[in-house]
Parts: structure tokens; sequence; C-alpha cells
């Protein structure tokens, strides 16, 4: 409905809605490294915003980014960036490469989806990941065993959460694989 809406032309050009889609384009621009205020990118190629965390804000951006690429293309459109034109294959490309830097394609050959390739997070911070589960055994494992008997555990995770994200590497490309190291080990995505 809102795609009908504004490729019809039915929404004003000016106002709110004017307002909106130029804060939009100027986020994609400095998302794609064409805005005057660029989003950081690492040596190795990814987008970084936060210590905390960070492949949550990039994996949004990247879906903001793609949906607006297939508006633009069915508009026939380019978008119009402080540093260029930017065509919707273009924006795509962009997406492709920084999905390629999760999934494996970096300074580390390692991806951040559990359970795709070779090589992935072993101890995501997260409990149902962390804890074994309760069909191999039956004891209840309550919050104190939980962070006494698991959390602190230098082994791999005893469940794959697979398709799950972690948080991602920091600014410069390392990735430390450790259950307390939440800021990195925290998953970025939920699967529901």
């Amino acid at each position: 409905m809102a795609h009908d809406s504004l490729s019809g032309g039915r929404v004003p050009r000016d106002g709110n809605w004017g307002n909106y889609k130029s804060q939009a384009e100027q986020f994609i621009c400095n998302t794609v490294q064409k805005g005057y205020n660029n989003v950081h990118m690492t040596k190795g190629g990814a987008l970084w915003w936060s210590s905390w965390n960070n492949f949550q804000y990039t994996t949004s951006a990247l879906l903001f980014t793609n949906t607006y690429a297939d508006w633009l293309t069915s508009a026939r459109s380019v978008l119009n960036c402080p540093k260029g034109l930017v065509s919707p294959p273009q924006l795509m490309a962009f997406t492709h490469q920084q999905v390629d830097y999760i999934l494996g394609k970096n300074p580390k050959g390692m991806s951040s989806m559990l359970g795709y390739g070779g090589r992935f997070p072993q101890q995501l911070h997260q409990r149902g990941s962390s804890i074994v589960s309760i069909r191999k055994d039956k004891r209840v494992v309550r919050c104190e065993e939980g962070f006494i008997d698991w959390f602190n555990r230098q082994a791999p995770n005893p469940n794959i959460v697979d398709g799950a994200i972690a948080g991602g590497p920091d600014q410069y490309d390392n990735y430390n694989d450790a259950r307390p190291n939440y800021e990195q080990a925290k998953s970025a995505t939920r699967l529901a």
C-alpha cells in the first residue's frame, strides 16, 4: 500500500512525506559511502556502527537499502547522493558485499551466521544456546545454575541456533568468540 501510494504519486513530495524521503535517502547514501556523513567501514569492508552488537544495525540497514533499491527499480529511478548517482544494481551489489562479509568473506574467514560455513561462532551469548537441552538432561536449570554451570564454560555451546547472526566483529575486524563477550557474541538477529 505504501509502495503504491509513493510510486503512484499520491503522496506529496514536500512536507512531512518529503522530509521522510529525504532523510531515508540521506541514510542510504551514508550507508553506501556516497553521503556527507558516511557510516564507518572496517579495513575488511564491514559497516561498523557500534561496539555493541554491530550486525543488528548492519542487517537492518541492508534490509532497508535493498527494499529501497526494489522501489527505485519499480520507479525506474536512481538515488541522487551527494557523491554521485547510485543505481538500484549498485545498491544491491553493496548489500551483497556486506552479506558476503557476514557469511565469511572477511579477514578472519569466519561466518557470523551460526551453522553456516566451516567456521562460525561457537559461544553465542544466549541462554537457549549455552545450556544443555532438557531432552538430553532432565535436570531443571535455574538462573543460578545456568550462570555457574554453563555460562562460564570454555566449551562450545551445546545447542547451535542455526541461522542466528552473532553481534559481529569490532572496528578492526576482530571477533572474540567467548560467551561473556556480550558486545560481540550476543545474537544480532532472532529467528521466530
